[in-house]
């Protein structure tokens, strides 16, 4: 199975958008975010696994849910993964869980849209949201892709810091604030863990 760099990216999305309106399906409008997302940005040239869907995009609602996916686009999904050998996971809604926790203030207004064809509209976080959303992936999930993934973003010190703020609040538990401000001291943050 192959991963996705930019161009195969693009082609999946486009195909997906073909899929859809071959089968008479109502257009999809999905929010994307994680590697697929930079990729898509220009951020970063690394390749990608798959596409993390954030949130659906509902016109009175905002975002939504995305799960389940609609069978329309599930069935979509499934044939351009065959007709591309990508694997069968390669667009899923893994983060959606996030919406739901909440995003960063003024989430909605900053994102950007892409329209691939008629049939699927793509937004994108802000470069700002997601400097958030991968310092909460590197602090849950350790060292790795999401840390050279931030590099890549080259926020700033007030950004790190609102961002290290935001992060957080998205876990209750008495533990999670040194656990951010440990990883951020490890990735030579000290002065904005300091700052928490």
């Amino acid at each position: 199975m192959k991963p996705l760099d930019g161009p195969i990216l693009e082609t999946a999305l486009q195909a997906v958008s073909t899929a859809l309106a071959h089968e008479g399906a109502e257009p999809e409008t999905v929010v994307i975010c994680g590697g697929a997302a930079l990729l898509s940005l220009g951020f970063i040239s690394r390749r990608t696994k798959d596409v993390d869907v954030l949130a659906g995009v509902h016109p009175v609602d905002g975002l939504v849910d995305p799960r389940p996916f609609s069978p329309a686009l599930k069935n979509a999904v499934e044939e351009v993964a065959k007709a591309l050998g990508l694997p069968p996971n390669w667009f899923n809604a893994g983060p959606a869980d996030q919406v739901m926790a909440g995003l960063p203030e003024g989430f909605l207004s900053r994102l950007q849209r892409r329209d691939f064809g008629s049939h699927l509209t793509v937004f994108l976080p802000d470069r700002y949201d997601l400097i958030h959303l991968k310092l909460f992936a590197g602090v849950d999930q350790g060292p790795g892709r999401h840390w050279s993934d931030l590099k890549a973003l080259n926020p700033t010190r007030d950004e790190m810091l609102a961002a290290a703020r935001w992060v957080l609040g998205q876990d209750a538990g008495e533990v999670f604030p040194g656990v951010v401000r440990d990883a951020l001291r490890i990735h030579d943050y000290a002065d904005i863990a300091d700052q928490l």
